[in-house]
């Protein structure tokens, strides 16, 4: 037995990733600790969306191994960019191979070295049958699908994650009464792509919902992202769908750009019109609709017009939250061997972006002031108090509650990210 420490980065999805390696290592007679210090192995479950969080990883890497720890990494970087992988490392490990963690251990006591990183179509690990060791909380994450169906010119996470391959619907149903049964109140579903699920199987997204929301029980459902291109092909059915009360008005749409040229060059196969339609048709249906959206600035051939029509796009549609991304060349893409922008350009952009979004948001939040809402309480927060999140997806915070428990409250304040409430009788 060895006290071993997992450290996550990323996505849901690997954060699952992550659970499934707890439990077994857990079931192998291993003790999971809490901090780096107490362990004499370290799991770091990496990302590798973004360059800045390489390089974040690759420098903690190199802490936990100065400071004697045998360190294995997991996740996407091991695809992506192995060569920022410190060389003393006990194991890599590839996405498809999270179930040879032990081994891995076993591998590091020995003071040998392991490395699995196979290509996405030599292993075809069916997630869902692994275990998972998962902290007792509110939310359970269960993951539908690995992969995608798009190829964007500047995605890396698709080198490791492959093509899509959706669960079978028998068992993500099982998995969540399993997380009911548990107590959990809030069921994540998470993929690459929660848009395409079931494409590959005959099914989709929308019907793998109305399963879900047919099993009894006080429960919500959070969608995670999902992308405009598959999301148009069963735009009514989804919508239906979404009518339950079971599942938060909440749609994470990534636009990515608001120029049809930028988008062609991203790889995107949709428009600025159709990405619009989409929350046009949602908005009808649900008027608070909680909307996440992303966007790219700076990104290779994106002109100041280009640019201006972003801005015009958010300014237009009035996201509740847009994930602004500075773009970063990834290794093995295309956008990486175009002409690059300056950097102080990037960052310009960026600036200018986040300030619009901050204000759209503020001014949304502000709408929400003397209302009386139901929430799920989620428990205490980062910064203290009590976080809970109102039946689409906004967060509040609030001076007491019970965790797990849903509440009526009503709404005192507003910031540009969250909400201020209290809880009433």
């Amino acid at each position: 037995m060895v006290k071993v420490y997992i450290e996550n980065y990323g996505c849901a999805r690997n954060k699952a990733d992550g659970e499934m390696m707890a439990a077994l290592l857990y079931l192998a007679g291993h003790e999971l600790v809490d901090t780096p210090e107490e362990a004499e192995i370290a799991v770091v479950n990496s990302c590798a969306v973004k360059d800045p969080t390489e390089r974040k990883i690759s420098r903690r890497i190199k802490e936990l191994l100065d400071s004697g720890k045998k360190v294995i990494v997991t996740g996407c970087l091991p695809h992506v960019n192995p060569d920022v992988i410190d060389e003393r490392v006990s194991a890599v490990l590839g996405v498809k191979s999270i179930d040879r963690i032990t081994q891995a251990v076993e591998y590091a006591l020995r003071g040998e070295k392991l490395i699995s990183v196979p290509d996405w179509r030599k292993r075809n690990l069916d997630k869902l049958d692994l275990p998972r060791l998962s902290p007792r909380g509110v939310h359970f994450i269960v993951p539908i699908a690995e992969g995608c169906l798009n190829a964007c010119t500047y995605c890396a996470t698709r080198l490791a994650r492959g093509v899509l391959k959706s669960y079978a619907p028998e068992k993500v149903i099982e998995w969540v009464k399993w997380a009911i049964r548990q107590g959990y109140k809030e069921i994540w579903l998470s993929a690459e792509d929660t848009g395409c699920y079931g494409f590959d199987i005959g099914t989709n997204l929308a019907k793998l919902l109305d399963e879900i929301t047919a099993i009894e029980g006080e429960f919500r459902i959070r969608v995670g992202m999902m992308n405009p291109n598959h999301v148009i092909k069963f735009l009514d059915e989804l919508i239906d769908a979404y009518k339950d009360e079971k599942i938060y008005k909440f749609l994470h749409l990534p636009v990515q750009s608001g120029d049809n040229e930028i988008l062609r060059r991203m790889g995107r196969t949709y428009t600025v019109e159709e990405f619009e339609e989409i929350v046009k048709a949602f908005r009808r249906e649900f008027p608070d609709l909680n909307l996440h959206t992303d966007i790219i600035v700076g990104f290779p051939g994106e002109t100041e017009e280009a640019f201006q029509r972003s801005v015009e796009l958010i300014k237009r549609i009035k996201p509740d939250k847009v994930n602004v991304s500075r773009y970063s060349p990834r290794p093995g893409t295309i956008a990486a061997k175009w002409k690059q922008l300056p950097g102080w350009l990037v960052k310009e952009r960026s600036r200018i972006m986040h300030r619009i979004r901050l204000q759209i948001s503020y001014d949304i939040n502000k709408r929400y002031i003397g209302r009386k809402l139901k929430v799920l309480i989620h428990g205490e927060g980062k910064k203290g108090n009590i976080d809970a999140v109102t039946m689409n997806y906004k967060h509040i915070i609030l001076p007491q509650g019970e965790k797990g428990k849903f509440a009526e409250v009503k709404v005192k304040g507003a910031t540009s990210t969250y909400l201020l409430g209290e809880i009433v009788n």
